[in-house]
């Protein structure tokens, strides 16, 4: 993964950390069978986890590598320099 990806999964927990912190906090209705507070709590603390996951995939998501190869030839007009870039990410 990118750090674009990365930025998209950070918004992804903010936005569901967001909406859990709401359930949990903000609403009071009740229901029977289904507890709203709960599911907020349950969508916070996965937009928490989220949220880390994605910190990690744009510090570490982000390096690259590069390598540069130089060939110099002799040739009867003079000498001919090559270079060939190849770029890696991990």
């Amino acid at each position: 993964m990118n750090k674009i990806a990365g930025m998209g999964l950070m918004a992804f927990g903010i936005v569901l950390v967001v909406v859990g912190a709401i359930m949990k906090f903000a609403v009071s209705a009740r229901t029977s069978g289904f507890d709203i507070n709960k599911a907020g709590l349950i969508l916070l603390l996965v937009g928490v986890a989220v949220f880390i996951v994605s910190l990690l995939v744009i510090a570490l998501g982000g390096r690259s590598r590069s390598t540069i190869q130089t060939d110099v030839r002799e040739t009867p007009s003079g000498h001919e320099r090559t270079e060939q870039r190849d770029d890696w990410t991990t």
